[in-house]
């Protein structure tokens, strides 16, 4: 089974790109807390992510650096050959589902606290620009914490 769970926050802007096709692929990364800290050694994880299609238009509409995240997806390794010729491995965490995390006064953009987006190919626009299709205002008298 491959399958990553992830909470932390955007270490930057996500970088969204278009291929050719015109599939959106947004390249970021997650900065995740430690667990157990020791002196000397870093404290928090920097995991690199990309999302494809409309969950990369959803991250690039409602996401930006140090923005509460949490996701779940897949790593995926591949390699490539540099400018210099030298054999480059890589290790992304590909999203597959994104949730915002936080309260509502943390969130900013019309994003809602604790609601989750995972697209799916026959999402329609919803016609409304604050919200994706699929999501209902909430209240944060309406959360259950």
């Amino acid at each position: 089974m491959n399958q990553v769970v992830l909470v932390g926050r955007l270490a930057r802007d996500p970088d969204v790109r278009y291929n050719p096709n015109g599939t959106a692929v947004a390249r970021f990364t997650v900065a995740v807390d430690r667990r157990f800290k020791r002196e000397g050694q870093p404290e928090a994880d920097f995991i690199s992510c990309v999302a494809f299609g409309k969950q990369g238009e959803f991250i690039e509409k409602y996401f930006n650096k140090g923005k509460l995240i949490g996701l779940t997806g897949s790593i995926q390794t591949g390699s490539y050959t540099n400018k210099d010729g030298q054999k480059v491995y890589t290790t992304d965490v590909v999203a597959d589902s994104v949730e915002f995390v936080g309260s509502k006064s943390e969130s900013e953009g019309g994003s809602r606290g604790g609601q989750s987006y995972e697209p799916r190919q026959n999402d329609a626009p919803s016609g409304n620009d604050d919200m994706p299709a699929g999501f209902e205002s909430i209240e944060e008298d309406d959360m259950p914490f």
